[in-house]
């Protein structure tokens, strides 16, 4: 037998971690272009392609597939960070590292970042929870070289670790989200020679 002519081909089955890959690219696009509360399923469904029974067998709801989307990206973001001062021994190059790893984290490609940085959907405790454990171990690894290398308390190293994170997070966004003209590598090199001039004020110990 041969198709009729307005016979349409089958949806390609994809296997279940591919489909939820496809899923969360089709929402992130949705929630990034519109905020939570005015992204709606359907069209997250029908941007992704499918059904909305095949969207609700991978995720139960709105809050369910956004905060595994938060998830992927507050992950991200930290293992960039992670990486950033694993990347070299020396201080000043460290400082340099974490500027770049958020510059990064919001230029790069999909906008992400507005999920994490810029989220309509701050005051839902999961996702407040997740905003604030993001920011309190990006704070927490940056206070361990600071503690290590100036030899000051605990609590005194995390506020300083916080303030590098809020410095880079807020900073990056501006230049992000304002079009100042600056190039990115001369927006880094101009927070590191801030940042840097005041957290080096703290002597090496041993």
């Amino acid at each position: 037998m041969t198709a009729t002519p307005d016979a349409r081909p089958r949806s390609t089955r994809l296997p279940r971690p591919a489909r939820r890959r496809q899923l969360l690219g089709a929402a992130q696009k949705v929630f990034v272009s519109q905020g939570y509360h005015a992204a709606a399923m359907d069209e997250i469904a029908e941007r992704a392609g499918v059904s909305k029974p095949v969207l609700y067998q991978h995720f139960p709801g709105k809050l369910e597939l956004y905060l595994a989307l938060l998830d992927e990206s507050t992950d991200a973001l930290i293992v960039t960070v992670r990486s950033a001062l694993g990347s070299t021994p020396d201080n000043k190059q460290r400082v340099a590292a974490t500027f770049v790893a958020f510059f990064d984290f919001v230029s790069g490609a999909g906008e992400a970042f507005r999920l994490v940085f810029e989220s309509d959907l701050g005051n839902e405790p999961a996702v407040r929870e997740r905003l604030d454990a993001t920011m309190n171990e990006c704070a927490e690894m940056i206070s361990q070289v600071i503690r290590k290398d100036a030899g000051i308390r605990d609590d005194e190293a995390h506020l300083l670790g916080m303030c590098l994170v809020g410095m880079a997070n807020v900073s990056a966004r501006y230049w992000m989200n304002s079009g100042t003209g600056i190039p990115k590598d001369a927006a880094e090199q101009l927070l590191t020679r801030l940042a840097w001039r005041g957290i080096s004020g703290w002597p090496l110990t041993g």
